[in-house]
């Protein structure tokens, strides 16, 4: 008997021993989840229990009130069907499969809008379809406007569900009228009274155009199984909401500028699961808020689960910002896949900004990426901020000047990317207190860090044409048990 437990203790000891010596690229190749293995294609019927080091919170598909009406195809009035049901005490309105045309939607209170497979529901393209104007936050400003084509404004227990088909506004006046000649900080000055903020394409000769779907101060909301295509806008962006539940979208908005698939702006217990997005801009964003419009409000985004999404296409996989004014913390993204995106895990900001983050961990993401893998752009673009988009140009520190710490990134694997590792942090501000653990990264660059510190890359593994680290303003950068090799 000893004699067989021993045999069993020295093949533990071999396997155990075996297992340190399978290189990282190949541990994390076979460990980690492939495209095939997330996104909406892969969704469960069931919602599995969320596990987050930052938060504790159980979310729960909705009860609607077992009241039940339908829309017939091109036949009646979305809205008005609406509104009867929730005078009733709410229940579920059918979209029936065909063709539907409407303006703004607004839903209220114990709704569930649900589209049929299909069910087509595409939104009219005049600026008349969409007013009055409704209070809105567009880019982290607070203002009146579109809003959005699927709206709700201090509604409870709403849900937009189903296997059919969200097609945005055609060509028409709100394209024709959309603000595009300067940044929005430049347009609405912060000093002026939100209710007197209006941009209904009279008072001013433009408009800020809709999201698709944006509900504002609602709780208990659920958005799941649809297909989101021609957005004016973002996509899907809950604001001051709580209680949110994302799952099993697909979006498809490549070529549309500023077509984010999924916006989180200022809302709190958010869970994003099994969605599949193409876009034009980023594939999903957490965001609290721009400039001293976002300090004013000061609403963070936090207690934030993103997990099995796969980005195909869009500027950044993941990004946390740019608008971070009121703060983005306790954020947890994992199993996640991004294919073919410009940049794969990504925060930005801007001097005059606001906020930032921290409390954030990335955890088992495999990614294919066009530029930067892991990317900190904390200066911006001269576009944007002039002069402040260069470190040499000289700033204090000021209520605009954000700041990231506190970020662990765990199993990640970069099977191509330009720069593995990409920091510009700000002089005044360096970017601090990040912990990179076994990361896989092959690339053109290893490591260029500006304005960081308390940095710490751990039991990793890269094969870079330049494997030289580049630093300016850097302290405390360390390495421990890490390789990186040219491949040539």
């Amino acid at each position: 008997m000893r004699i067989v437990q021993a045999i069993g203790f020295l093949l533990l000891l071999a396997l155990l021993y075996g297992c340190k010596s399978v290189p990282l690229e190949r541990q994390l190749d076979s460990s980690l989840r492939k495209a095939d293995q997330v996104g909406a294609d892969q969704l469960p019927v069931a919602i599995e229990p969320v596990h987050s080091p930052f938060f504790k919170h159980s979310f729960a598909r909705p009860i609607f009130p077992d009241r039940r009406d339908t829309v017939l195809a091109g036949a009646q009035d979305i809205q008005l069907k609406i509104d009867q049901l929730a005078a009733m005490g709410g229940g579920v309105l059918v979209l029936q499969m065909g063709h539907h045309h409407s303006g703004r939607i607004q839903l209220k209170s114990n709704i569930n809008l649900h589209l049929e497979k299909g069910a087509i529901l595409e939104f009219k393209s005049e600026i008349a379809d969409f007013l009055p104007v409704v209070f809105t936050r567009n880019e982290g400003v607070e203002l009146y406007s579109l809003g959005a084509c699927i709206y709700a404004n201090g509604a409870k227990n709403i849900a937009i569900t189903g296997s059919g088909k969200l097609i945005g506004p055609g060509a028409g006046t709100m394209r024709e009228k959309t603000m595009t000649h300067d940044v929005i900080e430049n347009i609405v000055d912060s000093k002026t009274p939100v209710e007197n903020r209006i941009y209904d394409g009279k008072t001013a000769d433009f408009i800020f155009p809709p999201a698709l779907i944006a509900p504002i101060n609602c709780q208990d909301v659920w958005i799941e199984g649809l297909h989101l295509e021609r957005s004016a806008f973002w996509n899907v962006v809950p604001t001051y909401c709580e209680r949110v539940v994302i799952r099993g979208l697909t979006i498809q908005s490549v070529g549309i500028q500023r077509g984010d698939g999924i916006d989180i702006e200022s809302s709190k217990n958010v869970l994003v699961e099994y969605c599949t997005l193409h876009t034009g801009d980023d594939c999903i964003a957490i965001k609290a808020g721009r400039g001293y419009d976002g300090l004013r409000v000061n609403r963070p985004s936090e207690n934030i689960v993103v997990r099995y999404c796969l980005s195909a296409e869009g500027h950044g996989g993941f990004t946390i910002g740019s608008e971070t004014a009121g703060m983005v913390k306790q954020v947890y993204v994992h199993d996640c896949v991004f294919t073919g995106t410009d940049v794969g895990i990504r925060f930005k900001t801007r001097r005059p900004r606001g906020g930032g983050g921290e409390k954030i961990r990335f955890e088992n993401i495999r990614m294919d990426v066009q530029h930067s893998a892991l990317r900190w752009d904390m200066l911006g673009q001269a576009l944007h901020v002039g002069q402040q988009a260069s470190r040499d140009f000289k700033v204090e520190k000021n209520a605009l000047t954000p700041r990231f710490s506190t970020i662990e990134l765990k199993n990640i694997y970069i099977g191509s990317s330009s720069d593995c590792i990409k920091v510009e942090g700000i002089p005044e501000s360096p970017l601090e207190h990040v912990r990179f653990e076994r990361i896989f990264g092959r690339g053109t660059r290893y490591l260029s860090l500006k304005d960081a510190q308390n940095m710490l890359i751990n039991d990793s593994e890269f094969i870079c044409e330049m494997p030289e680290v580049d630093s300016l303003g850097v302290a405390e950068l360390k390495q421990k048990n890490v390789t990186v090799v040219n491949p040539k």
